[in-house]
């Protein structure tokens, strides 16, 4: 006699669920397509326009004053936002999964609040704070203090846009972990530095790579908000994706593509990383 079970398929860990071949290939082919038409096909025109007129016109506009500022500037902001968006992170981070108090749920509904403003507005709402007639813009012209239309601008409109990556990464990471560890190393003795540096921060150290190099990706990439900010001035306050759009602008295509390529560059070089830290993840919970 045929019995047929109630229970669903998933229930018995005996039991694997096999789908026709063609519903299998099927979603293998849209998933290429997709691939193809949304990722490689962009990259490829990135790169192919960028050649258009061969490698030495393509290394000259890398070159140019105005390009190499925009790198500069591009990494500077990098380079003075990611520190300061990892410590933040790490922070509430260990506020959040570590500690109750009154405001917790006011502190997570505010580290996600970038998520869902758009940049272009963030960026407004610097120019109505730091702005020559904003709250602060008096006070500052009268110390010859430049925020907006300057670097520090671009640093704080790309701070707002990039501070949820490692807190967003760390918290859930750091809920699931516990802190059986870390009060069996204090109740040992240990400090509370020695206690971060040996037991909190070896069990968080790839959640808080993958945030920061999501962050470092989204600093060098941010468009909306600094372009608000920047004022656009040559050599000065532009930075590497707004370079592009003012050699666009200009009809000066080989150079604007040929910066994207290194915007793309940086790209592709991020999921490289975000892989091999997927990989060494896997491989560490293996072991």
């Amino acid at each position: 006699m045929h019995v047929t079970s109630s229970k669903p398929l998933s229930g018995n860990p005996g039991v694997a669920l096999t789908d026709p071949a063609w519903v299998r290939w099927s979603l293998v082919g849209v998933s290429i397509a997709v691939i193809s038409l949304f990722l490689i096909l962009p990259l490829a025109t990135v790169l192919i326009e960028a050649l258009s007129k061969g490698w030495q016109a393509y290394a000259s506009s890398l070159t140019l004053p105005d390009t190499l500022a925009a790198m500069r500037l591009t990494l500077l902001t990098a380079a003075i936002t990611v520190p300061l968006t990892t410590v933040f992170g790490v922070s509430a981070a260990w506020a959040i999964a570590r500690f109750d108090f009154r405001g917790k749920s006011l502190l997570t509904t505010l580290i996600d609040l970038p998520f869902s403003v758009s940049p272009v507005i963030a960026g407004l709402i610097y120019v109505l704070i730091f702005g020559a007639k904003g709250w602060f813009g008096p006070w500052l012209s009268e110390h010859d203090i430049k925020v907006i239309f300057a670097v520090p601008g671009i640093v704080l409109a790309t701070l707002f846009v990039t501070f949820p990556f490692v807190a967003r990464e760390l918290i859930p990471l750091m809920q699931e972990i516990g802190h059986e560890e870390e009060e069996a190393a204090l109740s040992l003795g240990a400090s509370g530095w020695q206690t971060f540096f040996k037991v909190t921060l070896p069990n968080i150290k790839w959640g808080l790579l993958y945030g920061v190099l999501l962050c470092n990706a989204r600093a060098m990439g941010e468009f909306g908000a600094v372009s608000v900010v920047s004022g656009h001035i040559r050599g000065l306050t532009n930075t590497l994706p707004l370079h592009v759009e003012v050699s666009y602008n200009e009809y000066d295509f080989v150079g604007a593509f040929a910066s994207a390529s290194v915007l793309a560059s940086l790209a592709v070089l991020t999921l490289i990383f975000k892989t091999l830290l997927e990989w060494k993840q896997s491989q560490d919970r293996k072991a």
